[in-house]
């Protein structure tokens, strides 16, 4: 297992790098200029070469990008043109928000989908089965953004029984913090809930008619006990592999969810950075959600060795 991690971490390292090089060159090749962004409409010409000069935005492409991977590896992710303040600072300030709604959708929708997936496999063919499965097609079809304004509407200003946007850190309130996090985390989750809904019922299907699962039934084991201790155990490959990819989507959806739910995320963050093209940060941003998501997958990796024994090595 160590080795195993060990090989899985130095794997990631050029991940990263494209990563980051991807995202710079990006970046530095988008037209625009952000010495106008800073100097505002007065600024001269002369004012403008000034601030190019301060930022180093004189000098060539190259040169740039070897001061940005000198900086990458001294842990500096450099200073934001508009916030005046360091990336690394920001970024990891607004962080925690991210990862509490990326983090608790995927919970939701991990469990939910789950237990969707298995009453449609173990009712196969019956009401419950399609009442799954129409559940989870509508889900998948739900934009995002369009069912987190109904849920404002409808939990938020008609009922009254949850606050429609902001955020409340778990350590300060942690009743506060669910409140706050309930209904965009949801929201958030809906669409990946009939990913893995569809996933599992697909990989039980499959397990349970097998050999060894008629055969507990058989010996008269509990059907609690073939479901989830046999059957559920032996089809989490698949499941694992799904919940993977889906904690990226969901990385990359929180975007568009902290903007409705007018959340002070990381992507709020970014996306006021792009609108004020101030590089630093998105460059910045980018990076450290890349490195979480890597590492999301290094443990999605590792719970595969833990279900499927064959993937351990002797150490």
């Amino acid at each position: 297992m160590i080795r195993f991690l060990i090989y899985r971490l130095l794997s990631a390292i050029p991940v990263l790098f494209v990563v980051t090089l991807v995202t710079f060159l990006i970046m530095w090749l988008v037209p625009g200029d952000i010495s106008a962004e800073i100097g505002g409409i007065d600024a001269t010409a002369a004012d403008l070469q000034a601030i190019r000069e301060r930022l180093g935005l004189d000098q060539p492409l190259w040169e740039r990008a070897l001061r940005w991977y000198g900086d990458l590896f001294r842990g500096d992710l450099g200073h934001s043109y508009t916030l005046n303040r360091s990336v690394i600072d920001a970024v990891l300030e607004r962080l925690p928000v991210t990862l509490s709604l990326a983090g608790l959708a995927l919970l939701l929708a991990t469990i939910i989908g789950m237990l969707l997936g298995i009453l449609a496999s173990v009712r196969h063919n019956t009401w419950m089965d399609q009442g799954a499965m129409v559940t989870a097609l509508v889900g998948l079809s739900i934009p995002d953004f369009w069912f987190g304004i109904v849920m404002i509407i409808l939990f938020g200003v008609w009922l009254g029984w949850l606050p429609t946007g902001g955020f409340v850190p778990l350590a300060e309130d942690p009743v506060g913090w669910a409140r706050s996090m309930v209904l965009p985390a949801f929201t958030l989750a809906i669409t990946q809930m009939g990913v893995i809904a569809r996933m599992t019922r697909s990989a039980m299907l499959d397990v349970l008619g097998q050999d060894y699962i008629r055969t507990a039934r058989a010996k008269g084991m509990r059907a609690r006990t073939v479901i989830f201790r046999h059957a559920l155990r032996n089809a989490m490959i698949p499941i694992i592999t799904v919940v993977g990819v889906i904690s990226g989507v969901l990385l990359s959806g929180a975007v568009v969810i902290e903007t409705v739910f007018s959340l002070p995320g990381v992507g709020r963050l970014i996306i006021g950075a792009i609108q004020r093209r101030d590089f630093p940060i998105i460059q910045g941003g980018l990076l450290i959600t890349a490195c979480v998501f890597v590492f999301v997958n290094i443990l999605v990796d590792m719970a595969y060795v833990w279900f499927d024994p064959r993937g351990r090595d002797d150490d």
